[in-house]
């Protein structure tokens, strides 16, 4: 006997969950404050005077720690949209 597979049903979905779970939200949140501290720690150097230059804009802060962590907050992020709770 014969079964035509284009007659079969789709399964019904009842109860269709949502992409992304309370958890996912959370985490999402955790990333985005990652990434204002990260610009928060960017912010400032800038000098009073125009004519005199402040080297404190070269911080290690300001070159190297913020940028890490702003680009860690957002892999952080792709790893908190990506991440499948059940």
């Amino acid at each position: 006997m014969k079964t035509d597979q284009s007659q079969t049903p789709e399964p019904q979905n009842e109860n269709p969950r949502m992409p992304l779970t309370r958890k996912n939200y959370v985490l999402l949140a955790v990333g985005f404050a990652i990434i204002l501290v990260g610009f928060l720690l960017m912010a400032g150097g800038g000098s009073d005077s125009p004519d005199e230059f402040n080297y404190a804009m070269f911080s290690w802060r300001r070159i190297t720690l913020a940028p890490i962590l702003v680009i860690g907050g957002f892999a952080f992020e792709i790893y908190a949209i990506m991440k499948r709770f059940h």
